[in-house]
């Protein structure tokens, strides 16, 4: 009985782990290796605007946001360090040049 119930609170701390933080290969709409596997073709959606400045941000639903299209190592994080750091310098230069262009 005692096997039932840890087997049944691991599924439930599964389930809730799987929600809380989805898998980034999951979100990558495209891969495509390059034929000396060197690189990668990624397509995987943005991070959404509001979340880009969070510990963990969350990305866009890929139907209704913008698509990254990217070139580069195949084990690229769509939610990675230097992802979130592109994307956070994007936004940062667009919001300047709004700012400079009223």
């Amino acid at each position: 009985m005692k096997i039932v119930k840890l087997l049944a609170v691991l599924l439930l701390l599964a389930a809730i782990g799987g929600i809380a933080a989805p898998s980034p290969a999951a979100e990558v709409i495209l891969k495509v290796a390059s034929e000396s596997g060197n690189y990668c073709h990624l397509k995987f959606p943005a991070i959404r605007e509001d979340t880009l400045f969070w510990d963990h941000p969350v990305l866009q639903d890929p139907a209704a946001g913008e698509v990254i299209d990217f070139y580069g190592p195949c084990d690229h994080d769509p939610l990675g360090k230097e992802e979130i750091a592109a994307q956070r310098a994007y936004v940062s230069r667009e919001r300047y040049d709004k700012a400079n262009d009223e």
